[in-house]
């Protein structure tokens, strides 16, 4: 389910010359029946809400005075969400004859033709204050108080996420809350203005639109609605941009060590984190221990986190986390995520999020004998990104439950072919070349596979930074130069040390390393910097007439990629 709330301004979107028909309410019965929340969001103070609409109980949350309020009516509690308008500003606005004048627990309303006058007393006076029409309405509240900031705060007590809420209204007031919301729709009597920005415009007006759109909400979750303007940004193909839905895709990455798969994996995390997505991303090699702006990580090299420790982070849908595993043994993680995966998926039926599950490693924690109804549980997710070497490995059941992948580097062609025998899908029998560093063939069945240029993230490898370059790696993930007698114990902890020795052992030892494919295989592995793997791979594929000439490549290569790394302000 991708909609869990339904967000509804009050006059001429729910109801007709202030009260609501039978027909409505019923249909918003059968919307909350469904598991889903109502808020309402409207310009009404809370009083004369009361007086006009019985049925308060329906809502979970009702914001009022355009924002400035908060009521939760199954306890009959509220509170008011901005400081009560100044008494000054009152007296002033009566001194001047402004009628009608109504004053709430915040908001202080009139009527055209009084904007000029209530704009000049506010700048008589120095308030740092903002007028909000609608329809002739002139409302006046402290500045950034609107429908979307109280919005917030109501799904935010509800543990609900915009990006899991449709919103409807009809009037000027309603465009910060409808933009706010995943999907906006508008009533058919709405302003033509607003019916240009939502995504959808419903046949029937006023409550009869509200009822056709909770209907539709139940019966198909609005599935036949492309939010196209949520659409993130893959990269350039042929012809202009490719960008994909936020929602419902589930993607494999696969390709051979240091040929893009963290690439193309960080440029998704940047954008799905970016738009405000929330995301569990589990990490059993400890590959994101530096993180991903926006995220929480959980784990490290001497500990694993808990299930519930992760699942309280994600409580907040504002709050990414990633779950770094290192610190469990191998053998145990598989177990781990299969049973943890019945908890996350419950917290998304329950709140609409996390709206990612992302999954590095997937051959190994989603091997043959993955069970069906874990199976199943991925299926249910909002969306899904699997990153793996080894495709063939991963459970068949599992990658039939795809419906994309993304393949880099060498012999792109056995990727889709793995996954066109596990899908029944049929490839096209053409020529796959390999593929440079940057570039993918995103196959999405039944249409042909599409050669993307990669837009890269733009904190590319932000990560590796200083940390890489003058830090400390660790014994474990440092490199060593041995020599082919394993004569030598030389340590380089990071890729500045990497450099001054590689300058100072003897060149059977350089050479050794070279022909193994030594150095790329650990800055791919180690340093995770697969494009600077990539070019490194080349010299020793090719290292050219001497020792020192490949020496000298090598070096040059890493000092372009990490020299002002090492040298910038810490």
């Amino acid at each position: 389910m991708r909609y869990h709330a339904l967000a509804c301004d009050y006059d001429e979107t729910l109801a007709a010359e202030g009260r609501v028909d039978d027909g409505t309410v019923a249909a918003l019965e059968r919307l909350a029946r469904s598991g889903r929340r109502l808020i309402m969001v409207t310009g009404r103070e809370l009083e004369d809400l009361r007086r006009v609409f019985s049925r308060l109980d329906l809502f979970d949350r009702v914001v009022a005075e355009n924002g400035a309020v908060l009521y939760r009516p199954a306890d009959q509690t509220g509170a008011p969400l901005a400081e009560a308008p100044p008494a000054r500003l009152v007296e002033l606005l009566r001194e001047r004859g402004v009628e009608p004048l109504g004053v709430g627990s915040v908001i202080v309303s009139t009527r055209e033709p009084h904007g000029d006058t209530v704009l000049h007393a506010i700048r008589e006076l120095g308030l740092e204050m903002q007028l909000i029409f609608n329809k002739g309405a002139v409302m006046v509240l402290p500045s950034g108080v609107n429908k979307a900031s109280g919005l917030a705060v109501a799904l935010a007590e509800l543990g609900l996420s915009a990006h899991s809420t449709v919103g409807v209204g009809d009037a000027e007031n309603d465009h910060a809350f409808l933009v706010a919301c995943e999907c906006a729709a508008a009533v058919a009597n709405a302003l033509p203005a607003v019916k240009e920005r939502c995504d959808l415009v419903t046949a029937g007006e006023r409550g009869a639109g509200v009822a056709e759109l909770a209907g539709r909400i139940v019966e198909t979750d609005l599935s036949e609605v492309d939010v196209d303007r949520h659409h993130l940004l893959l990269g350039a193909v042929e012809g202009g941009e490719l960008r994909f839905s936020p929602y419902g895709l589930r993607l494999l990455v696969a390709g051979p060590s240091h040929s893009g798969k963290s690439t193309v994996t960080a440029a998704l995390l940047e954008r799905i984190a970016e738009a405000g997505y929330q995301f569990c991303l589990i990490d059993p090699e400890g590959d994101y221990i530096e993180g991903i702006e926006g995220a929480v990580v959980l784990g490290d090299g001497r500990r694993a986190p808990t299930e519930d420790e992760i699942l309280q982070v994600l409580q907040e849908p504002g709050e990414s986390v990633v779950v770094n595993l290192l610190g469990m043994s191998i053998d145990d993680r598989p177990g781990f995520f299969e049973a943890f995966l019945p908890r996350l998926a419950a917290l998304r039926a329950r709140h609409g999020h996390p709206h990612w599950l992302v999954v590095d490693e997937a051959h190994h924690l989603m091997p043959d004998g993955f069970g069906l109804e874990s199976v199943g549980l991925l299926r249910e997710a909002g969306a899904l990104l699997l990153v793996t070497v080894h495709p063939a490995a991963v459970s068949g059941p599992v990658l039939q439950a795809l419906n994309a992948i993304a393949a880099v580097g060498e012999s792109p062609g056995d990727a889709l072919g793995t996954f066109a025998a596990a899908t029944g899908q049929i490839l096209p029998p053409e020529d796959l070349p390999d593929l440079p560093t940057g570039h993918l063939l995103l196959w999405q069945p039944p249409a042909a596979p599409l050669r993307v240029e990669l837009t890269p993230p733009r904190r590319e490898r932000q990560r590796h930074r200083r940390k890489y370059a003058i830090g400390d790696l660790g014994e474990a993930k440092s490199f060593y130069f041995r020599g082919p007698h394993g004569a030598l114990n030389l340590r380089a902890e990071n890729l500045a040390v990497f450099c001054r020795l590689a300058d100072g052992v003897d060149d059977d030892t350089w050479n050794h390393h070279l022909r193994r494919g030594d150095y790329s295989r650990w800055i791919a592995e180690q340093v995770k910097d697969e494009e600077l793997a990539a070019e490194v791979a080349r010299v020793e594929r090719e290292p050219g007439d001497s020792a020192a000439e490949a020496r000298r490549r090598v070096r040059e290569l890493v000092e372009d990629r990490y020299t002002a790394a090492a040298t910038g302000p810490g």
